[in-house]
């Protein structure tokens, strides 16, 4: 070989080399871009209250754009509460990865989602609801503005706070209905974000939980187009559940009447529309500052609500209508105009957001990964689901059958959700399901074991089942307006 063939050689691989160095040296300098994540979280919005899903009494455009450019899970659930205000406990899980009997009520002591992403170089920004204490509220988030430390309130006077430094501030009572004052926090927010900086926004809707007051503009829709009564509409529940009289159950009288039910509906879809309108305009703001390219937008509530199913209207029961949520993720890698019927949680939320942003899940998390579902990966993440609520109801359910055990009377439900998914038709006293009622009583026994959950599903003392509320006395709530205690309190 010549010399000059030999130095030709030698300059070509120096050449090689120098340019893969400079290859890495700016690879490392740019990393890849994280996505921006926005979580809208109503309250109290039942599964079905979207017009995308088969819902053609309600009117939502922004979420059922959502829905046909998104991933939707049809089978979301709160797996319950261990009290009356099933939002807090909700809302624990959720911000927690982790399950009923695993996290405390104030998050003290675990890290949140809000906190992770926080620790992770995110921005964290949180307005609205926030049930679970200030401390936890504090530690998640970089800023807050209107951020409502509390459970309920009048949606024209919700107390709210800003958090700036680390510290709370500018306490003040809201000056607008509590969804535009949200927004209007929101998209300031998004408008004065840095385009290179990842942000995490946390945005908690107290629509459509009740009062039900929403304003007249978005109440239009449904003036001559009264929602009909839900399938499973019942005047009164077939037997005592031991929560019939609490203050969700009293907002109207017993037996539930038809008209007034329906008002409420219809109130209650007014108030998920007007939601829906305000949400159009974060959606608007993504679009304007081109951040909607690198955002997964996140969309739940925190668990449903009766409203007339099985003669009740809260959230202290186990039927589906009261556990399960709408769920859809929409964003870039998301397959558009997808769902899957997978058992899946509120709290598996958690890490597939790890997943969708690269961080590592944290010890003590219990949700799973949704991701690998929409990915084509598996189509489930758990064979059995399990509801509970305080010592008076327990459930577990597969792709199909659906068990509820009543341990204070001794009770059990039997349902058949492929052919009867409004649960009216309980099974339990058919002989030949007697087999399947003790393997599923064995699925929710291990379901117990594996949360921790100690109550005994049978009682040696148990309560009368049967009970009839007709003309109990009720009492309005210091939320609600007058015009609202005087047409469904006073009316009587």
């Amino acid at each position: 070989m010549s010399a000059h063939l030999r130095n030709s050689i030698f300059f070509l691989l120096i050449s090689s080399c120098t340019f893969l160095l400079l290859s890495l040296t700016v690879t490392a300098a740019e990393p890849v871009k994280r996505p921006n994540i926005l979580f809208l979280f109503s309250d109290d919005q039942r599964a079905d209250a979207l017009a995308a899903y088969d819902n053609p009494h309600i009117q939502t455009p922004n979420l059922d754009q959502l829905v046909k450019s998104g991933f939707s899970f049809r089978n979301a659930f709160c797996m319950g509460s261990i009290h009356g205000a099933v939002c807090q406990p909700s809302r624990a899980m959720l911000n927690s990865g982790r399950s009923l009997y695993h996290v405390p009520m104030d998050l003290k002591g675990v890290i949140t989602l809000p906190q992770l992403m926080k620790q992770a170089g995110y921005e964290t920004f949180g307005t609205g609801k926030w049930h679970n204490n200030r401390d936890s509220f504090q530690k998640s988030f970089t800023t807050g503005t209107a951020a409502f430390i509390g459970g309920m309130s009048n949606h024209l006077q919700v107390p709210v706070v800003d958090l700036k430094d680390g510290q709370f501030t500018n306490k003040r009572i809201g000056e607008k209905f509590s969804s535009e004052l949200f927004v209007d926090a929101t998209v300031e927010f998004l408008k004065q974000q840095p385009a290179e900086k990842p942000f995490y926004a946390y945005v908690a809707f107290t629509a459509p939980h009740d009062p039900r007051m929403p304003p007249e503009s978005a109440m239009k829709a449904y003036e001559n187009n009264v929602p009909p009564l839900p399938k499973n509409f019942m005047p009164q529940h077939p037997f005592n559940n031991g929560w019939l009289t609490g203050r969700d159950e009293a907002l109207t009288g017993w037996p539930r009447q038809p008209d007034i039910v329906r008002e409420q509906l219809a109130e209650y879809y007014g108030m998920i529309t007007h939601m829906d309108s305000q949400i159009g305009r974060i959606l608007q703001t993504l679009k304007d500052r081109k951040l909607d390219e690198n955002t997964i937008v996140i969309f739940s509530s925190d668990h449903g609500l009766a409203l007339g199913s099985h003669g009740l209207l809260g959230k202290q029961n186990l039927y589906e209508h009261s556990m399960k949520s709408p769920l859809i993720f929409q964003g870039p890698g998301i397959p558009a105009n997808k769902s899957s019927d997978a058992l899946v949680y509120l709290y598996d939320i958690f890490p597939t957001v790890c997943d969708l942003t690269q961080i590592q899940v944290p010890a003590g998390v219990e949700g799973s990964d949704l991701a690998p579902i929409w990915r084509g990966k598996t189509d489930r993440v758990r064979d059995t689901l399990f509801t509970t609520y305080e010592d008076l109801m327990r459930a577990v359910r597969d792709d199909r059958w659906k068990l509820i055990r009543y341990p204070q009377i001794n009770k059990t439900q039997l349902f058949d959700l492929k052919t009867d998914p409004h649960e009216l038709q309980d099974l339990s006293e058919h002989p030949e399901q007697q087999e399947r009622i003790k393997k599923m009583l064995a699925d929710l026994k291990q379901w117990q074991k594996k949360t921790d959950d100690k109550q005994p599903l049978t009682s040696d003392h148990p309560k009368p089942e049967s009970i009839d509320l007709t003309g109990r006395k009720r009492k309005p709530d210091q939320h609600q307006p007058d015009w609202i205690v005087e047409k469904y309190f006073n009316s009587e």
